[in-house]
């Protein structure tokens, strides 16, 4: 036998103060009964008392409060097995994690709203494939492509900028990586989801979307920041912002304009992330999920094993039924009734 919510089995621990409850009452019961009359009169005057009833009628009571939790607990013995298909489409996040990614024009930091949005995304994914590439100056791919979503969580607990050691935006080479990680023998859609704030400093953004578009790849984009622009924070050691040659701090801007055409090339749909926390499930719902088509991505068979907790339930009922209909006293022969 094994159990769903073993931890319900915790509540037995108020067997004693249930035992408690059971054994006050019946002392004030017997009291208010002395109070009544004389100890002689009481047999005569109430039914007599049957030994050992009260105590079986306390056994009862505390066996089905037993019974009750065990069924709480989800009981669980003999099994089968069952046909199961996930249906979905491949994604590969592309998350840019480079030091513009720390500007605040996004509250609290570009790269913590990004975060935020991806952990509600995967949330809200409906069995598809998702896949994790940081990128900087270089990209690499951080999580494969997999449903379990648990794991791709705790990658993306890790990413900072710290993560790629080769300072930059490279959009390019973000895409490449995206577009290698797919199996290209998978009949599934293909998607690049591409988070940044959109500064291509290579410039190979363009050229890389038009590959991925030859191969039927659709890119949504999803652009963090603001237009107008931040300060770029130095590192936490030395603090202040970033500044050029000629003494100015480094702004760094939104590039909407580069973003929305790598995702017009493939067929895809550029979102700013402008109204809080649910854009990019807005994104998943009426970009990915309108314009590709979910194929069965995994089946086979898994064990269910079979809900117990009935014979338990009707046990405890069957035990307090008994304890009702046992009566502890009978008639006196001699009583003034």
């Amino acid at each position: 036998m094994i159990l769903a919510r073993p931890w319900m089995l915790n509540f037995i621990w108020l067997l004693p103060l249930v035992a408690v409850i059971l054994i006050v009452t019946s002392r004030r019961n017997k009291t208010a009964l002395a109070r009544l009359a004389d100890p002689e009169l009481i047999p005569r005057l109430t039914e007599e008392s049957i030994s050992g009833r009260a105590f079986v009628k306390g056994v009862l009571v505390l066996l089905a409060f037993t019974l009750m939790v065990v069924a709480l607990a989800g009981p669980r013995w003999g099994s089968h097995y069952q046909e199961v298909s996930r249906k979905g489409v491949d994604i590969m996040l592309l998350v840019d994690v480079s030091p513009s990614m720390l500007v605040e024009d996004i509250k609290p930091t570009r790269l913590e709203r990004a975060r935020r949005e991806i952990f509600d995304f995967i949330r809200v994914v409906q069995g598809d494939r998702v896949g994790l590439t940081a990128f900087a100056g270089a990209a690499f791919v951080q999580c494969p492509l997999t449903l379990d979503y648990a794991a791709l969580q705790m990658f993306l607990s890790s990413l900072t900028p710290d993560l790629i050691p080769v300072t930059g935006t490279d959009l390019g080479a973000a895409i490449q990586a995206g577009v290698a990680s797919f199996d290209p023998k998978a009949e599934t859609d293909k998607v690049l989801l591409l988070i940044t704030d959109g500064e291509d400093n290579e410039g190979q953004g363009i050229e890389a979307a038009r590959t991925a578009a030859a191969q039927g790849i659709k890119i949504f984009v999803f652009g963090v920041g603001d237009p107008s622009g931040g300060p770029i924070p130095n590192d936490s050691n030395t603090g202040g912002f970033r500044k050029d040659k000629a003494g100015q701090v480094v702004l760094s801007k939104l590039d909407e304009e580069g973003l929305k055409k790598i995702a017009g090339l493939t067929g895809g749909v550029y979102v700013r992330s402008v109204t809080g926390d649910l854009d990019l499930d807005i994104l998943y719902f009426d970009g990915i999920k309108t314009r590709t088509e979910a194929v069965e991505l995994k089946s086979g068979k898994i064990k269910v094993y079979e809900e117990r907790f009935t014979v338990f339930l009707l046990a405890a009922l069957g035990l307090l039924l008994a304890e009702s209909l046992l009566k502890t006293r009978k008639r006196s022969s001699d009583s003034l009734i």
